[in-house]
């Protein structure tokens, strides 16, 4: 019989209990001021006794308002310099890692009209690069971590590519319709550990949740604008996408959930050299979810039109889709937030909430590159991934994330990005 101890945090439960003996560890943090390193920095921070050094490595420093905590300091680095300049400034600063945490990412231009993730071979070309560059530096700097940490996420299962194989699981073959950057980083994250007698671990989270200035990539922040912009001109909060998208489960990965299983995973002998997906463990659907949404904001809650005429349709181009049969999925949107955004009367109502609240911008900032990620989510992508695997060794953690919305929601009210959350 095997016992263990969790404990909560918040709106955070089943989190790990560690032995008290585990001190004194050091941790690199790579790409620190984007959603998942910020994250992940929080989340060590918070046990100064364990972690008593933070190294957070990245071209610009996190913006924190607060600052960084005590335990934390910002290395300035550019993974996409050579790995000899990059080793250089690791030796100069003295830095040493037990483990390492790599989130750094770039995202290049999607390809003239198509989606957010069609330059895929660029995708592939300079993330492996960054990677690569950043690992090799080490032994250069003789950095020898105990396990490397690397995070990519739900495309791994191909389901920006349509319908996949659910639940999604970590034993999953891969889906090579396209080329797909985190099977190159994979591969190359294991060949370099097996060199160099590293230990690793790879996770995969779904929509990630959580607020920070920089927000590409960010399902939340679109949410909130879209909400306050419909409470301060009184319509309903329309649903873009249809009765499929409503009622489809899609599992949500809050930020913090994911850095707390993160920690967890490198300090658990068991999950040595594993991969794991992480996500909230809460059934969630974008129906059950808009109207708690709608009350928040006192407004009108809508619900899909039921007249097929209402939306257009597209289809995803491959046949068969990544599920291996079956026809090609299709998406089906009434509207979509980056048009609703660029609307005349958005834009008045959106300065007019601006410069009521004194937010950090009286204009909507880069439409293309922050709504669409969010209409990804809100067009019904089925993810349903499996904790099980790390359920089995011990992984307990779980959040509402509807309450974790709710609560990054505000958090981007902090930092003067959308108006308060008036419930």
């Amino acid at each position: 019989m095997t016992t263990q101890q969790v404990q909560s945090r918040g709106i955070f439960h089943g989190l790990p209990v560690f032995p008290e003996h585990i001190g004194g560890l050091t941790a690199i943090i790579t790409g620190a001021n984007g959603i998942s390193g910020y994250h992940m920095l929080r989340v060590l921070a918070q046990d100064s006794k364990r972690w008593s050094k933070i190294y957070c490595l990245s071209r610009r420093p996190p913006a924190i308002p607060e600052g960084l905590p005590q335990n934390a300091e910002h290395i300035a680095l550019d993974f996409m310099k050579k790995p000899e300049e990059i080793a250089e400034t690791l030796k100069e600063k003295g830095i040493k890692a037990d483990y390492i945490f790599f989130y750094s990412y770039i995202q290049p231009p999607p390809k003239e009209g198509q989606g957010l993730w069609s330059a895929a071979e660029e995708m592939v070309r300079v993330n492996t690069i960054l990677l690569s560059n950043f690992c090799e530096a080490l032994p250069l700097a003789s950095i020898k971590p105990k396990r490397i940490l690397l995070q990519t996420g739900a495309k791994t299962y191909g389901m920006h590519l349509g319908p996949t194989s659910v639940p999604q699981e970590e034993s999953d073959p891969r889906v090579t319709l396209e080329p797909n950057f985190y099977y190159a980083q994979e591969d190359y994250l294991w060949d370099f550990c097996a060199k160099q007698s590293i230990g690793w671990n790879v996770v995969y989270p779904s929509f990630i949740l959580g607020a920070v200035p920089d927000a590409a990539m960010n399902v939340c922040l679109p949410l909130g604008i879209y909400a306050a912009v419909c409470a301060h001109l009184g319509e309903p909060l329309e649903y873009p996408s249809d009765l499929t998208a409503w009622e489809n489960t899609q599992c949500q990965s809050s930020a913090m959930l994911n850095a707390y299983l993160m920690e967890w995973a490198v300090l658990t002998e068991a999950a040595l050299n594993e991969n794991f997906n992480a996500c909230d463990s809460s059934a969630f659907t974008w129906g059950k979810f808009w109207s708690k949404l709608a009350g928040w904001y006192s407004v009108e809650c809508g619900i899909p039109d039921m007249d097929p005429g209402a939306y257009s349709e597209r289809t995803y181009p491959h046949n068969p889709p990544p599920r291996g049969f079956g026809p090609p999925g299709k998406i089906r949107n009434k509207f979509v937030l980056a048009e609703w955004a660029r609307q005349p009367k958005v834009a008045k109502a959106w300065k007019e909430l601006a410069e009521q609240h004194k937010l950090v911008s009286n204009e909507l900032w880069d439409i293309d590159r922050i709504f669409p990620f969010t209409d990804a989510a809100l067009s019904g992508t089925h993810l349903d991934m499996s904790m099980d695997k790390a359920r089995k060794l011990g992984w307990h953690g779980t959040v509402d994330s509807s309450e974790s919305i709710h609560e990054v929601l505000k958090e981007f009210a902090k930092l003067k990005m959308i108006p308060p959350v008036p419930a």
